[in-house]
C-alpha cells in the first residue's frame, strides 16, 4: 500500500521501504544514523510474561538485522476494557525484561481498548551510516548462515490448538526469547567492547570484523520469503541446502499433524514460484521453508573466506549458527532448494 502513495524525497533516508528491508535508516550526521522499526501482534503463547518477552525480542530484532544497536522503545498495547490488569502487568514486565537485557530504554508508549490483546514496541536504534547492513548487498560466491532453527510458526499453531507437547513449547519459547544481540555483536565486531556499532573498532577495510555483505532476520515471510527479498534486492540467486537447515523439536510432527498456520499457506502460495527443488525433498521439509517465524534468526550473507571463521565465532558466543547455502549469480530460478 505504501508503494501507491506519493513518494517523499529526503536525502537523509538511507533505507526506506523500497526493498522491503527490516527497518528504516535515517542519517543524522557523518557518523550517526537512526534505525527505526515497529512490530506488534496477538499472543502466541498462554503465559503473559513469556508473551511479553517474545514480543520484545521480535521488535528488537529488526534493529540488529540492520547492524544497529537499540537505544529506546515505545510500548504499544491493545487490551480489553474489562481485561484483568494483572495479565497486562505481566505482559509489560516480560517485555521490560528483554528490553533491559538489550540495553534498550522503554521511554513511554500508547494503549487503546481492544477486544483482542495485542502487544509490541516501536524501537529506535543507532548505526554508523557507512556500516548499515541491508538485505541488498549479497554477492555471488557468498555463503549463507542462519542463526536460529525454524519451526515457531507450526509449533505456535499447535499451541493454539492445545496439541503441543511441553518439550516443543519449551524449545520454541527458548528460541523466540533469545535476542539476536550476540549475533549482531559478533557480526559487527562489538563483542565484549560495550561499544555501539557507531563506536566500535573494526579490523577490515569495510569497517567490519567479517566481510558480511547482507543481513536480514527471518520472520513472518519464512526462510524462502526473506531469502527472496535478499535475492531480489541484491540481484543474485541462491542455493539452499535443506538438509543443513536446523528445525525445532516437534516442528515436523506439527506439519504431519496438519498444524499449518494461515501465514505459511500464504507464504507458499506467494513465493514458491521462485523455487526449484532438486532431489527427493519431502513435502514436510518443503513446508518448513515457508513457516512464518516469530523472533527468528538472522540470515547472513558473508564472503566465502570469512564464513567458517564467522560461524565459529557465532558458535563460541552461544549462537547456534549453521551454514545453509550459497549465493549464486542472478539466474532463473531465483532460489534452488537442494538436499
Amino acid at each position: 500500500m505504501l508503494g501507491k502513495l506519493a513518494r517523499q524525497h529526503d536525502p537523509n533516508v538511507l533505507v526506506g521501504f523500497d526493498h522491503a528491508d527490516d527497518a528504516g535508516v535515517y542519517q543524522l550526521g557523518p557518523e550517526t544514523a537512526l534505525v527505526q522499526t515497529v512490530d506488534f501482534f496477538t499472543p502466541i503463547v498462554d503465559d503473559p510474561y513469556t508473551f511479553g518477552q517474545i514480543a520484545a525480542t521480535n521488535s528488537l530484532s529488526d534493529v540488529y538485522a540492520m547492524g544497529g544497536r537499540p537505544l529506546t522503545s515505545l510500548a504499544m498495547v491493545c487490551f480489553p476494557e474489562k481485561g484483568d490488569l494483572a495479565i497486562l502487568e505481566r505482559i509489560l514486565a516480560g517485555g521490560l525484561c528483554k528490553m533491559i537485557e538489550a540495553g534498550c530504554t522503554v521511554i513511554g508508549g500508547h494503549s487503546i481498548r481492544d477486544d483482542e490483546t495485542k502487544f509490541g514496541y516501536s524501537v529506535t536504534g543507532v548505526v554508523d551510516p557507512k556500516r548499515v547492513l541491508t538485505n541488498g548487498g549479497a554477492r555471488a560466491g557468498d555463503r549463507l548462515l542462519l542463526t536460529k532453527a525454524l519451526g515457531t510458526g507450526v509449533i505456535s499453531t499447535a499451541i493454539k490448538k492445545g496439541a503441543a507437547r511441553q518439550e516443543w513449547i519449551d524449545a520454541a519459547v527458548a528460541s523466540m526469547t533469545m535476542l539476536n544481540k550476540k549475533a549482531a555483536e559478533v557480526i559487527t565486531g562489538c563483542v565484549g567492547t560495550g561499544a555501539s556499532p557507531v563506536q566500535a573498532g573494526r579490523s577490515s577495510a569495510t569497517g567490519q570484523a567479517f566481510s558480511v555483505h547482507s543481513l536480514t532476520d527471518i520472520t513472518g515471510f519464512g526462510l524462502i520469503g526473506h531469502a527472496r527479498e535478499v535475492a531480489l534486492a541484491s540481484k543474485v540467486s541462491m542455493k539452499i541446502h535443506v538438509s543443513t537447515i536446523p528445525l525445532l523439536e516437534g516442528a515436523l510432527e506439527c506439519v504431519r499433524a496438519g498444524y499449518i498456520p494461515g501465514g505459511l499457506k500464504a507464504n507458499r502460495e506467494f513465493a514458491e514460484c521462485v523455487v526449484r527443488y532438486e532431489g527427493a525433498i519431502s513435502d514436510e521439509i518443503k513446508t518448513m521453508l515457508f513457516d512464518p517465524q516469530t523472533a527468528g534468526g538472522l540470515l547472513i550473507s558473508v564472503a566465502a573466506d570469512d564464513a567458517t571463521e564467522l560461524n565459529r565465532a557465532l558458535n563460541a558466543a552461544a549462537v547456534p549458527a549453521v551454514e545453509i547455502g550459497e549465493v549464486l549469480p542472478s539466474s532463473i530460478p531465483l532460489i534452488v532448494a537442494s538436499l
